[in-house]
């Protein structure tokens, strides 16, 4: 582990002026040692992991970092700019930048190791000397903790055997020790007359390897300065070490600085608590801690206590309520799109079998021969509008969820259920989740007494929500939703002509602009609203055919163009197209990410292009689809289908043309032939490959 980091991997005057040529000159020279096995494919997974959130911290520190297949070992690659390189910290530039490379399946202690250094990243004296380092192997050297290790190596023996006896300093002192260690300390440490404050934390980022660190050092340093008895569990890549149940329930606030959700998180309910994105966990520590000391004082708990309520998920205080709005809308649709697939593709089956009259067949439970198609063709049918019957009541309960976390799921089925019996439909369980979050929080606000809060979680929230919530939609809002409902679904029915390829042109557009983003998902869950129901229309038919085929032209076109113009593109991203056939054509939006993160410019437009062409071709030739989901394995199940497939390919054949223009248009950059050879491309002589940048 020691040569984790060598003087070869340390460039002391990098001259990169952007994040992904300093990423690409420190990834170059991981590649030269070894380190790493595909180049681009490696960059790929970096700026991957830097689209979920920029890894620019403050202090000028930039660490970008992923786990992924072309990494052979834990590396750490350093780099130190003159000019500074922005990697989006809100105090600017960074000169510090350090390549954190993990292999997918790294072990426990290779991450024990990369926390440890994310860790250092947050002390200054640590920072200040690789600033001052006058040579690589000193800065190497210093990164790799040698001459800290030595100074530890005699206090070693009494360390531990203080953590044997529960002290909490000596545990929190180790760098390289996993923040949890810690917790079993704490709880066997007597709390003394006026004891401080107590704090439980957890941490956690999309990979876990270096926020989740770094924000509990802050956390931690943050802490002793305020004088404050501050534990962190950290839930990272490696797994995580609970907290002992003894601190939390001896903790007096409780602080959730993560990214991605925090696992058992109903062990803190009950207590004071923040709830914020991992970053504010590192530059807003002391902000955090005196925000849950004033929760505590002031009473504010979140409702339950033990294992059966989860705490609010508020959300980081800085996003605004268009991005929280979004989220809680997407947890809903998140949930929704499972019963959607499995209903609407059981009953265009139990169509395809039975004919277009099994919508009046007979309950099976009255009537099956187990010898009869029809028989058949109506269980399956039939299965499918049960599962059809969820979709409401699982979109507004999960919206709720979002929102309040599972204290909503009540209130939110409820009220999506009542969205159903007064016919309120799709816009009827969109409002019902949003008001049952609502509800749930506020009543989440309210301070309750010690007493009651065991009777919380299981009898007053769900009494209380359940109740404000079908009253407001039995007597409120329900008819008004109602009859918004209709007139939506009476504008789908009367579409023709002109209006309908417009939309269909829209949906297209949508559906390729972020390719199964937010914006993907809106014109999905549109077109699957109009057909979530027993018999839907012959309009939402065509919506959903529309939608499913414009959805798949960008993994489409990007595999057809890596096949015809193979010299454009990188060795990764042809090995991606042929992935992408096989995506594009079961209606996998996603398959064309890779290419649009390495060159969204060019990609995303002409694949935007492409499917609002498909859209509209789909909607003129009044092609229909029950199914929501299949791509092309569906095609019997669509009216007219030759028609479908000629609007497919019309789109793939316009997205890959552009694409190919645009690319032939850049000036070409020999050192990608260079690679390609050396890799034994076949071919690969006298091409001059690119690199795909925007």
């Amino acid at each position: 582990m020691s040569d984790m980091i060598t003087a070869d991997l340390v460039d002391l005057d990098l001259s990169a002026d952007t994040k992904e040529a300093a990423a690409r000159a420190l990834a170059e020279r991981m590649v030269a040692k070894g380190r790493v096995t595909d180049l681009d494919g490696f960059l790929a997974d970096v700026a991957a992991r830097e689209a979920q959130m920029p890894t620019g911290l403050d202090g000028g520190i930039g660490i970008p970092h992923c786990r992924s297949a072309h990494v052979t070992e834990p590396t750490l690659a350093f780099g130190r700019s003159a000019a500074g390189i922005d990697f989006g910290a809100p105090d600017g530039p960074a000169d510090l930048v350090f390549l954190i490379a993990a292999p997918a399946g790294a072990d426990d202690a290779h991450l024990t190791i990369l926390s440890s250094l994310a860790r250092q990243l947050m002390n200054t004296e640590f920072t200040d000397a690789l600033r001052s380092a006058d040579d690589a192997a000193a800065a190497a050297a210093l990164i790799r903790g040698e001459e800290a290790r030595k100074a530890a190596q005699a206090p070693e023996p009494q360390a531990a055997a203080e953590a044997a006896s529960g002290a909490v300093d000596a545990a929190e002192d180790s760098a390289a020790a996993p923040v949890a260690a810690s917790a079993g300390a704490a709880a066997d440490t007597p709390a003394p007359a006026g004891r401080p404050f107590r704090v439980v934390a957890v941490t956690s980022c999309p990979t876990g390897i270096a926020h989740t660190y770094m924000a509990a050092e802050s956390l931690e340093n943050a802490g002793r300065e305020a004088g404050v008895e501050l534990v962190v569990e950290t839930q990272g890549s490696a797994g995580f070490t609970r907290l002992d149940p003894a601190v939390i329930a001896a903790a007096d606030g409780v602080i959730f600085a993560h990214d991605v959700p925090v696992r058992d998180k109903d062990r803190f309910a009950g207590k004071p608590t923040v709830d914020v994105g991992v970053k504010a966990g590192i530059n807003r520590a002391t902000e955090l801690i005196t925000e849950v000391r004033g929760k505590a004082e002031r009473g504010e708990v979140t409702a339950g206590a033990g294992p059966a309520t989860p705490v609010e998920r508020a959300g980081d205080s800085t996003e605004g309520y268009g991005t929280k709005l979004r989220k809680w809308l997407m947890s809903g649709v998140s949930y929704m799109v499972p019963f959607v697939a499995a209903g609407g593709l059981l009953i265009a089956l139990g169509f395809a079998i039975g004919g277009y009259k099994i919508n009046k067949a007979p309950s099976v439970m009255d009537h099956f021969v187990w010898t009869q198609t029809d028989s058949w063709g109506a269980l399956l049918f039939q299965i499918g509008v049960v599962a059809f019957g969820f979709l409401v009541p699982v979109l507004a309960g999960y919206i709720a969820y979002g929102m309040a976390d599972r204290p909503g799921l009540v209130p939110g089925f409820v009220g999506g259920a009542i969205a159903l019996t007064i016919n309120a439909g799709f816009l009827g369980g969109l409002a019902a989740g949003l008001i049952a979050g609502g509800v749930v929080m506020a009543i989440q606000k309210i301070a309750i007494p010690p007493a009651l809060r065991g009777v919380m979680p299981v009898v007053v929230i769900p009494l209380i929500s359940s109740a404000i919530v079908g009253f407001l939609m039995f007597v409120v809002i329900g008819k008004p939703i109602a009859a918004a409902q209709k007139g939506m679904t009476d504008w789908l029915g009367g579409l023709t002509g002109t209006n309908a390829v417009l939309l269909g042109a829209l949906l297209g557009l949508m559906m390729c602009f972020d390719l199964g983003g937010p914006v993907n998902k809106v014109a999905y869950t549109f077109a699957t609203a109009g057909i979530a129901v027993a018999d839907p229309s012959d309009s939402a038919m065509k919506i959903m055919a529309a939608v499913m085929a414009a959805g798949m032209v960008p993994p489409l076109a990007m595999a057809l163009a890596t096949t015809v113009r193979g010299r454009l593109f990188t060795r990764t991203e042809r090995e991606n197209g042929k992935a992408a056939w096989v995506l594009g054509l079961s209606f996998i939006s996603e398959g064309a990410i890779p290419f649009a993160a390495a060159d969204p410019l060019r990609v995303i437009p002409s694949a935007m292009v492409g499917g609002a062409l498909t859209g509209a071709l789909s909607m003129a030739f009044g092609a229909t689809l029950r199914a929501p989901h299949g791509g092309i394995f569906v095609v019997p199940l669509i009216g007219n289908p030759f028609f479908y497939l000629i609007a497919i390919a019309a789109g793939v054949c316009v997205t890959t043309g552009l694409v190919v223009l645009l690319k032939g248009l850049r000036k070409p950059a020999p050192e990608a032939a260079a690679a390609d050879s050396a890799a034994g491309a076949a071919g690969a002589a006298g091409e001059r490959q690119q690199p795909v940048a925007a």
